[in-house]
């Protein structure tokens, strides 16, 4: 399946890459607007690549067709309802992006994962169990899918990757506990997670920005 995918040049011949997924309802514009705001010039020129999720039924929404990463089965006991076809389906989508990176010349040590909510869940569905190391891993305001499944699967190359997890304290949508289990559950199995709380419902923040910035630049540098 061919996602589309937007495409922003910071300058000529890029040497790394971000792969920004969006949230549920969404689509790739939704985050372009936060890639303006970055400053990574000192890592040297990035491609921004912001897919569209593909469309299919979302339950929660009463079956309205929509673009989703996957199916929102329920809010309660979220992890007992939790779509894994869905979500292994577009764990390929996800994987098919890293190898278009890399077969334009950027190895996978140089390319970055992130997402917001569902996103973040894509993100970290993916980039645990991929076969080479990734630059590093960005979660905004979701969560770890099929958590009980993480340790299993995970793929020795990425259990050093940094992670750069942040959620809002006020957000309604998937709450910050969920969020916190999250960040214990891959600090529990080794992964290097660097954690940001701010005061902000389920949504992006300047200081948020600050912050993913200076990290970015960790990750990428080299």
């Amino acid at each position: 399946m061919d996602l589309d995918p937007i495409e922003l040049v910071t300058a000529p011949d890029p040497r790394a890459a971000v792969i920004v997924l969006h949230g549920l309802g969404a689509d790739g514009n939704d985050f372009v607007p936060v890639a303006h705001e970055l400053d990574l010039g000192a890592v040297g020129p990035v491609r921004f690549v912001f897919p569209h999720a593909p469309t299919r039924p979302v339950t929660i929404n009463g079956g309205y067709v929509m673009r989703a990463w996957y199916d929102i089965l329920g809010l309660d006991s979220p992890q007992q309802r939790e779509d894994e076809d869905g979500l292994r389906q577009s764990q390929a989508l996800v994987e098919a992006l890293i190898a278009r990176e890399k077969a334009r010349g950027i190895p996978a040590r140089r390319i970055v994962l992130a997402g917001f909510s569902q996103g973040c869940a894509m993100t970290l569905m993916t980039g645990l169990r991929h076969d080479e190391r990734l630059a590093g891993l960005v979660g905004l305001s979701g969560y770890l899918p099929l958590a009980a499944k993480a340790e299993a699967e995970r793929h020795a190359a990425n259990r050093e990757t940094p992670i750069f997890l942040a959620h809002g304290t006020a957000d309604p949508m998937i709450p910050i506990a969920r969020a916190r289990q999250s960040r214990d559950a891959l600090i529990a199995l080794g992964h290097p997670v660097e954690w940001h709380e701010y005061a902000m419902p389920h949504s992006v923040c300047a200081a948020e920005i600050a912050d993913l910035n200076r990290w970015l630049l960790g990750a990428l540098r080299g």
